[in-house]
């Protein structure tokens, strides 16, 4: 278990208030975080693992077929542990205002973690948290590489520097890099302080990728970690979806 001590508690925010449009029609009348890959929705496969990982408290926000999403949980018994929703009335807040709008429902004890809900991998969480917990100046860990992908982050020996978009041709640098940048593609999966909604210091509707960038460009450390060949899907579209399903029938025939 990650988060180590007696009394250690640990947080966990699944991301789960999309609207899941490039998966339509299947999430026309289902949440994403709710179609299933085998016979599990993809909650389930990420709480299992952020629990597995230490995590006591799940935060979840939710907007999309809010209700139906509670009703699986409370189906599910909560997972075993502790659940708080963050309901987005209105509109997703995307994820640096959907992660803002929970704020209150962290207990700041201790670094959490942050998780997108259509991922599924077999990253080692726990060398994650403890990577950003071995590196004392690291707010935030971000888990990167193990893909090919046309939008990236950019990072130098200091952390996070820069975004960019191979489709758009768009490359932004916050800060003068410190070395050689390296451009790797973000995973979904974050370890951060507790005191990071407080820094962010925005509300609304935003990305918190946006935020990072501010934070970096004001001289935050921003770290990354790299997931090597770990198995990652991200379940964005049907494609992805039905090799997602086809990766667990495999499984389940082991």
């Amino acid at each position: 278990m990650a988060c180590e001590g007696r009394g250690c508690r640990m947080d966990a925010m699944i991301l789960a208030a999309g609207t899941g449009t490039r998966l339509r029609p299947v999430t026309n009348d289902l949440p994403k975080p709710l179609v299933k890959v085998g016979e599990t929705p993809l909650l389930e496969w990420v709480a299992t693992r952020l629990i597995e990982a230490g995590a006591d408290r799940l935060i979840i926000n939710i907007h999309h077929h809010a209700d139906q999403i509670r009703d699986f949980v409370s189906s599910k018994e909560g997972f075993g542990v502790e659940v708080k929703f963050s309901l987005e009335v209105v509109a997703p807040l995307e994820t640096g205002g959907g992660l803002t709008a929970a704020a209150p429902h962290f207990r700041r004890s201790s670094p959490f973690y942050i998780h997108n809900s259509d991922i599924i991998t077999k990253i080692d969480l726990e060398a994650l948290y403890a990577a950003h917990q071995a590196d004392e100046h690291a707010v935030v860990t971000l888990a990167v590489g193990g893909r090919e992908s046309s939008r990236y982050l950019i990072f130098d020996d200091l952390g996070l520097c820069g975004y960019g978009n191979q489709r758009t041709e768009l490359r932004t640098v916050v800060r003068e890099p410190a070395g050689q940048p390296r451009d790797l593609p973000f995973a979904g999966i974050h370890v951060a302080d507790p005191e990071l909604p407080d820094l962010i210091q925005r509300s609304g509707t935003f990305s918190i990728i946006s935020a990072y960038l501010h934070l970096a460009r004001e001289g935050v450390r921003i770290a990354p970690y790299d997931i090597g060949n770990a198995l990652w899907m991200e379940i964005g579209n049907p494609e992805r979806l039905e090799r997602a399903r086809a990766w667990a029938r495999r499984v389940s025939r082991r």
